[in-house]
């Protein structure tokens, strides 16, 4: 059947008890939407970012009266009526607008990241399968995607791979399926934990060659190669622990950086690398070097 929908744009304070008197007045789902084009990121373990302006939306049956809602709405908060947008919404199956929504991709030259519900388009190439999910990962992102094609061209066979700040377990997968003898993969987030377990037994990777822990779980000696697609305060703060999980010789890939935050972070992390120039996509850098 057909939904109603009611859309509420408001600052970041007014987000919880928008979204509360939406659910009061009969909504049977309510979604937190970017109004403003604006980048957010989770910083800590199960905290729920909000953008400065956001747009609360409720869906409501069909015989709702989205006029007289939005009427309760304004008389209840008094938000104006031009914060408010108001549509009929089509019935669709959602499950299958999602899984259309994701195709595979290439990275480089031989390596794939494909939902698990298509076959590989290349069978004899290096597939990824991998289902979206709660973690942070599916190589859309310019930072996930710079990390594949550099992985992508690595000769990874025999060696030991750190993917600290996993997310979903992509680049640990690709690492593996790529010939990497043994992969840690590492995240403070529990949901990130269960994600990348479950991405691992996907794509049949056994668990000694990938292990996924918390941070401080092992005491791993250092890596040949240590990947880590995070943010730029955290890579600023975790330097020594990086190098140190990298061995003299060793390589490092960052991501998760914007251009404008490239200056510290390159002056920081040359103390312990020979870096090379970095590359950027869509304002997002990916940096990499060699552990001196």
């Amino acid at each position: 059947m057909p939904w109603q929908q009611l859309t509420v744009c408001v600052p970041k304070a007014l987000v919880a008890s928008t979204e509360d008197l939406l659910e009061t007045l009969g909504a049977v789902s309510v979604s937190l939407l970017d109004a403003e084009d604006e980048a957010v990121f989770q910083l800590a373990p199960g905290s729920t970012p909000l953008w400065s302006q956001t747009a609360v939306v409720g869906l409501f049956p069909a015989d709702s009266s989205l006029q007289a809602l939005a009427a309760s709405v304004q008389t209840a908060t008094g938000i104006p009526a031009t914060a408010m947008h108001l549509e009929s919404v089509a019935d669709q199956d959602w499950e299958r607008v999602c899984m259309d929504d994701f195709k595979p991709i290439r990275f480089g030259q031989r390596l794939w990241v494909c939902p698990s519900w298509i076959t590989p388009p290349e069978p004899d190439s290096i597939t990824i399968m991998l289902d979206p999910g709660l973690a942070f990962g599916t190589g859309t992102h310019p930072t996930t995607a710079l990390c594949l094609e550099w992985l992508d061209a690595q000769d990874l066979a025999g060696k030991t791979v750190i993917d600290y700040g996993c997310g979903s377990g992509i680049l640990a997968i690709a690492a593996a399926l790529c010939g990497a003898r043994h992969v840690i993969a590492i995240d403070n987030d529990p949901q990130a934990i269960s994600a990348c377990l479950s991405n691992r037994d996907i794509n049949a990777i056994s668990p000694d060659q990938l292990q996924v822990c918390l941070p401080g779980v092992l005491n791993p000696e250092p890596a040949d190669f240590l990947l880590a697609n995070i943010l730029s305060g955290p890579l600023q703060e975790l330097t020594p622990v990086l190098a140190g999980l990298t061995r003299p010789g060793g390589k490092i890939v960052l991501s998760g950086v914007l251009s404008a935050q490239s200056e510290q972070l390159l002056q920081t992390y040359q103390e312990y690398f020979m870096l090379s120039a970095p590359v950027v996509r869509d304002e997002w850098l990916r940096i990499d070097g060699q552990r001196r």
